[in-house]
């Protein structure tokens, strides 16, 4: 039954990627945003038939290295994250800060990269978040894989707490909030999914919890029950899995109090049992609609009502687009839920009379095309017209537990966690600019001041193109890089500006050389170096006086120095940190040959559309 399982939802999965579909886009950078991308589906159930959006290729920068400036336009200042220094705001100093914004769904988030996303004591800030106060549905169908995260993303992901920006948050949306990890690379479990950790309709005792995130790792197959009531306005639903009766969760319904109907939509583990339960009496009439189920997808469910209570249960299939009804089906009673449990495939229910709960399977028995809502056939529901006397209040949890717990277990298992670092994850481009036929050389240097040694620090290093060269000892550590292939060709480190140093900055540096310079403590002859610097393409000898850290990015060879030339110094608590630079490379001007067949994207499309016309 499990392997069976098993094969369906990677059968599934593989479906969903073929057939996503919708609106998507790639190669896009968002930078400095409160939210840098949100998607919506194009409206909801059952107003639409399930739109997909996808995402790919793609850079998000929480905070870059633009600060901006004080005054003029610029309404919000304070304390950035990644550097904690003084930088514009997209809002004020406590607004959440979000990179990807999950809202409603499916969307697919694939092969791009995040940097700078580091929370402040005042502001929540994470690579991936949600809509905040979200009255509404979200889908497990919202899948992320192939990312990417920089060492500046200090959280991950973040299902939000109750404060400033988020209220209470305990709307239906906000407390449905939920992704698929498809791959592993935002969690580091393969194929899982991620909820809000209060959320115990998706849990199972091998969940992972992430207390900075607010969120539980979990495996499973998820989907959504839309259930829609009449004939008893502004009731609340709770809704108990029998193997955690002690953690209902409780929806409000998305109508306004006082509609004479109300529609909510939980996200529930398949193949286990649930009661639901109302704070007043309960609905004359409910419909239940599976969304996004896959065929042989099933929960068991029970509805609370009194106990003189009379039913007609009937299921059907609804078409939307022709507002037609096929394969009307009425349920029959049976006089156990044992006899009930005996034939789920049956069109059967079972109403305990002592305790109140009228339980019934929800199977779907139709598959479903790419990211529709519903089957091919139409949208499969089960209708409940109950007809009782009692006005009193329909919330049966006290009779039934612990008569219906049981014990928690997970239906799939939790897989291994991978500690390797995703690889070929992340966007391809590391840079995205208008001459996307650039190539670009990444470079990081990490001086260390003795200042951030005595404070823990003990990294010092220069990186290239994700090779990590580090160094040890105190002084000088100089790189040089061919500026027209990117390889490195030299490296070598000095205690202190001696007569060797000089010598070397001199003379030993080949011509049409990138140099990368970084240092360790506070070396010996610091102040001396920077007329030796000058060669580099610098305007002048900078002035180090009471400098106790450099980083540098030169030229050898040059007649008009690079623009991106740069010499940054730390002193006291302004300390360098990390870092980094994307530099161009094979230019002419580097006295670099050009390429013998050079491609340029821009101009192949121009070309197909002009032979197009």
């Amino acid at each position: 039954m499990q392997a069976s399982r098993e094969l369906r939802r990677k059968a599934s999965e593989q479906a969903e990627r073929r057939k996503w579909s919708g609106a998507n886009i790639g190669q896009i950078r968002f930078a400095d945003n409160g939210v840098g991308l949100s998607f919506a589906s194009d409206g909801s159930y059952p107003k639409d038939e399930g739109s997909s959006q996808e995402v790919r290729q793609s850079l998000f920068v929480g905070e870059s290295q633009n600060r901006g400036t004080n005054g003029g336009q610029n309404k919000y200042w304070g304390i950035g994250g990644t550097d904690r220094k003084m930088r514009t705001l997209p809002r004020n100093r406590t607004f959440p800060i979000r990179g990807f914004q999950i809202y409603d769904g499916p969307v697919r988030l694939t092969q791009s990269t995040f940097r700078g996303f580091i929370p402040t004591p005042e502001r929540y800030t994470s690579a991936v978040g949600f809509n905040l106060k979200n009255t509404w549905q979200l889908t497990p169908r919202n899948n992320l894989s192939q990312l990417s995260f920089h060492s500046t993303v200090a959280l991950r992901a973040f299902f939000g707490r109750p404060g400033q920006w988020f209220e209470e948050n305990d709307l239906d949306g906000d407390k449905n909030s939920i992704f698929h990890d498809v791959d592993g690379s935002v969690t580091g479990y393969r194929d899982a999914y991620v909820g809000r950790a209060d959320n115990y309709l998706i849990q199972h005792p091998d969940c992972v919890k992430i207390p900075e995130w607010n969120g539980a790792i979990c495996s499973g197959s998820y989907s959504q029950v839309y259930i829609q009531t009449w004939g008893a306005p502004s009731l609340s639903l709770s809704i108990n899995r029998d193997e955690y009766p002690d953690a209902p969760l409780v929806l409000r319904g998305i109508n306004s109090q006082g509609a004479s109907s109300q529609q909510y939509q939980p996200i529930l583990m398949m193949s286990k049992s649930y009661s639901l339960h109302w704070n007043g009496p309960a609905p004359r009439e409910v419909v239940l609609s599976l969304i996004n189920f896959d065929k042989e997808d099933w929960v068991l469910v029970g509805l609370c009502y009194p106990s003189d209570t009379t039913f007609q249960i009937m299921s059907d299939i609804y078409d939307r687009q022709k507002n037609t009804f096929d394969d009307i089906t009425d349920y029959g009673p049976v006089s156990s839920l044992a006899q009930l449990e005996a034939k789920p495939t049956e069109r059967k229910y079972f109403f305990d009379q002592p305790v109140g709960l009228l339980w019934f399977y929800l199977r779907a028995r139709h598959g479903r095309d790419g990211q529709s809502y519903c089957s091919t056939k139409g949208c499969e529901r089960v209708k409940v017209t109950a007809t009782t006397s009692s006005k009193q209040i329909c919330n049966c949890t006290a009779k039934a537990y612990p008569k219906y717990t049981k014990t928690p277990s997970a239906v799939v298992p939790m897989p291994a966690q991978n500690p390797q670092p995703c690889t070929n994850c992340g966007a391809k481009e590391v840079v995205f600019s208008s001459e996307p036929w650039m190539s670009y050389l990444h470079t990081q240097v990490k001086s260390l001041s003795r200042k951030e040694e005595e404070k823990g620090d003990n990294a010092s290093f220069i990186t290239v193109n994700k090779v990590t060269m580090q160094f040890s000892q105190p002084g000088f550590f100089l790189v040089s890089v061919d500026a027209c292939s990117g390889k490195v060709i030299k490296k070598v480190s000095f205690m202190k500006v001696d007569t060797k140093m000089k010598q070397y900055l001199k003379t030993g540096i080949p011509k049409r050389s990138i140099v990368l310079l970084a240092t360790r403590g506070q070396p010996e002859g610091l102040v001396d170096v920077a007329p030796h610097l000058v060669s580099f393409g610098l305007a002048k000898a900078a002035d180090v006086h009471n400098k106790e850290s450099l980083a540098m990015w030169g030229f050898q060879g040059a007649s008009l120095p690079p623009t991106w030339i740069s010499l940054q110094a730390g002193q006291e608590d302004n300390v360098l940190g990390l870092q980094e630079r994307y530099l161009p490379l094979s230019l002419e001007t580097y006295g670099c040959l050009p390429p013998s067949t050079e491609k340029r994207k821009d101009l192949e499309l121009l070309k197909k559309a002009t032979e197009q016309q």
